[in-house]
């Protein structure tokens, strides 16, 4: 059976936005797919070129079911997310009809499935991680890290306005939309966001370092967790360090808890 051809638990909602998966052509019939651009635990990413437009080119995110089993729900998530934020490839509007594109997040335009993979199709940024040019700048002007924040605050307050909370934003998932200096950043990785109805959350969950003090103290929590990670951010970019670091996640979080830098 199909990973979403599953019976519906009565969330039509839900089934609205993941239905849609192109299963009449297989995406070998509509893109050349070439080199490795990177790899994830459960998933690899290659360049991949339209058949249709030669020369034009596409990232093509391409997800192990069997490697997946267990977490279904993180990938039906994420593409229930990004459709949210993304032009549909055939008409320029979203489910809904309107238009929900934003030009800091990375948008998904179709999607594919056999038996054994899922494939994503998304807009081909090239400019690499956030964390790599921390790592190569070792820290930012203040200018350079203000006109970056500003950036991710938008992005970040325009995905809180459609009701969805990231609650994993870290350099690793702030992506350079070109390898210029003065590329704009795009948002990614949508597996751990949530479209929030009450306002109010309670999984824990998040990357160890940039998690919020009321997730760790798993108390119900709002959309100012990405406010927390944003701040984390700012820190690092400023000072080349991030504000909390053990390597013990027990003694990490202490230190979150007691806010202590």
């Amino acid at each position: 059976m199909p990973l979403f051809g599953k019976k519906d638990s009565g969330k039509k909602a839900k089934a609205k936005d993941i239905k849609e998966l192109n299963k009449q052509v297989s995406i070998e019939e509509k893109y050349n797919l070439h080199g490795l651009l990177g790899t994830g635990a459960f998933s690899e990413v290659r360049l991949a070129e339209s058949k249709d437009s030669p020369g034009e080119h596409f990232a093509v995110k391409i997800i192990d079911k069997k490697a997946l089993k267990g977490k279904e729900e993180s990938l039906e998530n994420e593409i229930r997310v990004l459709r949210r934020f993304s032009a549909n490839h055939f008409d320029g509007k979203c489910l809904n009809g309107t238009r929900l594109t934003h030009p800091n997040i990375v948008q998904l335009l179709e999607t594919y499935e056999d038996k054994s993979k899922v494939y994503l199709v998304m807009e081909l940024v090239t400019g690499g991680e956030l964390f790599d040019r921390i790592v190569e700048k070792g820290s930012y002007t203040e200018k350079d890290a203000s006109h970056l924040i500003r950036q991710i605050l938008e992005a970040v307050d325009y995905m809180h306005e459609q009701g969805v909370v990231h609650r994993d934003l870290k350099p690793e998932n702030l992506l350079y939309y070109s390898p210029d200096d003065d590329s704009k950043i795009m948002i990614s990785d949508f597996g751990l966001s949530k479209m929030e109805d009450s306002g109010i959350m309670a999984t824990a969950c998040g990357t160890p370092g940039y998690v919020a003090p009321e997730v760790l103290a798993q108390k119900p929590y709002g959309k100012a967790v990405d406010v927390w990670s944003i701040g984390v951010i700012s820190y690092i970019l400023l000072c080349g360090y991030p504000p909390f670091y053990d390597e013990n996640d027990a003694n990490l979080f202490a230190q979150i808890l007691k806010g202590v830098i």
